[in-house]
């Protein structure tokens, strides 16, 4: 079973960035599509990035597109999200998901972490 435990999250002004990460531990995760979703109060989590096993692909929600990048280190257990030009819309909790079941945008994952703050103030 994989661990996962997100940090980097807070508060930051609009315009501004902020880099989220993503550590699993248990097992390697080398080989598992790695996603990150939101959830901001009174909505349904919603998809951000993903990122398959090597590194070699990713997929992004079209509003974050050209502003967001997800990376990982599979050296060191580690996906991230770099998050700029932050907008008051982009506040949300922010979760790291391993292994799709289906598609990487739907949330059928096999592990999640417990969720990191992220608040744009405008």
């Amino acid at each position: 079973q994989v661990q996962l435990v997100e940090s980097g999250g807070g508060l930051v002004q609009a315009g501004g960035s902020l880099r989220l990460s993503c550590a699993a531990s248990g097992r390697a995760f080398s080989s598992d599509a790695m996603g990150w979703f939101r959830q901001a109060p009174g909505k349904e989590r919603e998809f951000v990035a993903a990122i398959n096993g090597p590194g070699t692909y990713t997929w992004y929600l079209d509003s974050v597109k050209g502003r967001f990048a997800i990376s990982r280190d599979n050296a060191k257990n580690t996906v991230y999200l770099q998050m700029n030009s932050l907008k008051p819309e982009d506040t949300a909790v922010y979760y790291c998901a391993g292994r799709p079941r289906v598609d990487v945008r739907t949330t059928r994952y096999d592990y999640w972490g417990q969720g990191t703050q992220v608040t744009v103030s405008s």
